[in-house]
C-alpha cells in the first residue's frame, strides 16, 4: 500500500522537478536574468505580487471579463446553432458570418473592436467572439446527430416542443456541448488576455504583463504567465467537474 502511494508520487512529483530542472539548467546558460530568469527568481517575484491589492484585483477583473465574454458567447453560439438547424433561410444567411468569425484572426478583431467599444469591455467582447463559433458548431453538431426514429416517435405521440427538447435533443447535445464549452473556454481566456495586453484596461493580467514588458521586468513577466497558465488549468479542471455532474443529474 505504502510503496503504492509512493509510486503515485513520485508520478506526479518527478514531471514538474524535471522541468524545473531543465528551466534552471537553461537558464544559468543563458547567464542573463533579463532574457531568461530562473525559477527561484520568477517564485520571489510572484511573492511580491501576491502581497499586493492590485495583484488579487487584476485577476478578478480578467476573471470577469472572460467569464462575461464565455457566457454571451455560449447563449449566442447556442441560439444561433438552433436558428440555423431548424431555419434554412437562417442557415443561408448566418451560418457563413459564424464561419468568417471563426476564421478571423483574433488580433484583426481586437483592433477593429477598440474602434467601437470602450477599452475596458474589449476583452468580454473578444472572447465572446471567439466562443460564439465554437459553441455554435459543437450544438449544430449535436443537433445533426439526434436520432431520427426519436422524433418520428415524438411526432406520433404527439410530443409538445418544450417535451422533444428535453426528453430528446438535450441528451444529444450534453456531449457535444460540453466537449464545445470546454475548447471555447480555452480560446476566451487566451484571447481574452490577449486583448487585454494589446488594448491594456486599468487592472487586467494582460495590462500587467504588458507594463512589466515595458519596464523589461523579466521575472514579473514569468510571473504573471504563471499565473495564466494556473487559473486556466484550475477554471477548465472546474468547468470540466461541474459539466461532469451536471451530466449525471
Amino acid at each position: 500500500m505504502w510503496a503504492e502511494r509512493l509510486k503515485n508520487c513520485m508520478k506526479i512529483a518527478i514531471p514538474p522537478v524535471f522541468w524545473l530542472g531543465v528551466w534552471q539548467l537553461a537558464a544559468l546558460l543563458v547567464g542573463r536574468e533579463l532574457l531568461l530568469p530562473g525559477p527561484l527568481a520568477v517564485a520571489k517575484a510572484l511573492c511580491a505580487l501576491a502581497v499586493t491589492g492590485d495583484f488579487w484585483l487584476s485577476a478578478l477583473m480578467t476573471l470577469l471579463r472572460v467569464f462575461l465574454g464565455l457566457l454571451w458567447g455560449t447563449a449566442a453560439g447556442t441560439a444561433l446553432a438552433f436558428l440555423t438547424h431548424f431555419s434554412r433561410w437562417a442557415s443561408a444567411l448566418l451560418a457563413p458570418a459564424v464561419k468568417v468569425v471563426r476564421a478571423t484572426p483574433v488580433v484583426s478583431f481586437i483592433l477593429l473592436v477598440y474602434l467601437w467599444v470602450t477599452r475596458a469591455a474589449i476583452p468580454a467582447v473578444i472572447s465572446g467572439l471567439m466562443v460564439l463559433p465554437v459553441v455554435w458548431g459543437s450544438v449544430t453538431a449535436g443537433l445533426a446527430a439526434v436520432d431520427p426514429q426519436l422524433l418520428e416517435m415524438a411526432g406520433t405521440y404527439r410530443f409538445s416542443r418544450l417535451k422533444t427538447l428535453r426528453l430528446i435533443y438535450l441528451p444529444s447535445l450534453r456531449g457535444h456541448f460540453t466537449a464545445g464549452l470546454l475548447t471555447a473556454f480555452g480560446l476566451a481566456w487566451k484571447s481574452g488576455v490577449a486583448a487585454e495586453v494589446i488594448c491594456p484596461p486599468t487592472l487586467a493580467i494582460g495590462s500587467r504583463l504588458q507594463a512589466a514588458r515595458l519596464v523589461l521586468e523579466t521575472p514579473e513577466l514569468f510571473a504573471w504567465t504563471l499565473v495564466i497558465i494556473a487559473l486556466s488549468l484550475a477554471l477548465e479542471r472546474l468547468l470540466r467537474l461541474l459539466l461532469e455532474r451536471g451530466e449525471r443529474v
